[in-house]
């Protein structure tokens, strides 16, 4: 699996990914959370979880263009779920790996 070298690199790909997605983000925080993998606020905050880290590269891609999409779209509805397909292939397949590893 390959895996985030540090935190720099998470947020590098976060600003890539805001540039495609046309997002602007005021900040982005890795840091602790015990029920989230990641949050947004409508002032361009992002808070990811820091245990994304330590994962695979594809599962944080995942979290990063979800969140991302949200500020265009803030539910899961089917236009959200085009781009998620989009920018991510099976996306699905993603999303219950990422799940899977979800504390209870």
């Amino acid at each position: 699996m390959n895996k985030w070298k540090d935190k720099a690199e998470f947020k590098n790909e976060v600003k890539k990914y805001s540039d495609k997605l046309e997002v602007k983000v005021k900040r982005i925080s890795i840091r602790p959370m015990k029920r989230k993998w990641a949050s947004c606020s409508t002032d361009g905050n992002l808070n990811f979880n820091d245990e994304l880290i330590d994962m695979g590269k594809k599962l944080g891609r995942y979290v990063i263009v979800h969140e991302l999409l949200h500020f265009h779209y803030p539910n899961h509805g089917k236009l959200w779920k085009s781009l998620m397909r989009a920018y991510l292939g099976d996306y699905e397949n993603l999303e219950r790996k990422l799940f899977s590893n979800q504390k209870k």
